[in-house]
């Protein structure tokens, strides 16, 4: 059967509401300028945890209103731990992969922060923790879930994964980021759950980071 032939997951009593995107796209500019213009370090690495941070909160306020139902209806349900695995092993080698491609100039500056061993603990804080935890519930979490809502789950797997890889702006890296992000969606959709692409997510990016540090040295 599949998930968009599942009547569990189409008459979802938690599905997420227009106004809930709206307000998201409302709040992350409201937080995010006033918090770049008071900060005081411009590194990559401030940047990025502002930025998450951000997201992070703005998705709290778009989503509060729900209650706990908010996290239901983000996906963050119970998954079976072979498919916490299989997306694990499968987002390695679909990174693997794409790494052969090339090395976008995004990735590079993001990665020259976590070549310096004092800031290895920061980095993985910051880039294997909090970034995936916000790409994916804002991704495979409130966008997939309004968008399967309303025209099921395998138009929102595809919206989900190219507008995940729009966002990383870079073309190049936007190219290189879709297959992760179709595998990540692919993942959500099969198992109705956030956390088999969202642990996947955080290990591939821990791995990168940590690969950075050791080839560094």
């Amino acid at each position: 059967m599949t998930a968009d032939a599942n009547p569990l997951i189409q008459n979802d009593p938690r599905p997420i509401r227009g106004w809930s995107i709206l307000a998201f796209l409302v709040a992350l500019p409201l937080l995010l300028m006033p918090a770049v213009w008071l900060l005081g370090e411009r590194s990559m690495l401030a940047m990025l945890a502002l930025f998450f941070i951000s997201g992070l909160i703005a998705l709290v306020i778009a989503v509060s209103p729900m209650g706990w139902q908010a996290l239901p209806a983000l996906g963050f349900r119970p998954a079976r731990f072979w498919t916490v695995v299989l997306g694990t092993v499968g987002a390695l080698l679909v990174s693997v992969a794409a790494s052969q491609l090339g090395e976008p100039e995004g990735v590079k500056q993001a990665l020259d922060v976590a070549r310096t061993p004092s800031l290895l603990v920061a980095s993985l804080a910051v880039m294997a923790l909090l970034a995936p935890l916000v790409e994916e519930a804002v991704f495979r979490g409130l966008l997939y879930g309004w968008v399967a809502g309303r025209w099921g789950t395998t138009v929102a797997w595809l919206a989900s994964s190219i507008l995940f890889a729009a966002a990383h702006v870079e073309p190049t890296h936007a190219l290189l980021v879709l297959p992760l992000g179709l595998w990540f969606g692919w993942l959500r959709r099969r198992t109705d759950s956030l956390w088999p692409s969202l642990v996947a997510h955080m290990v591939n990016n821990g791995l990168a980071v940590v690969a950075a540090t050791l080839i560094d040295r």
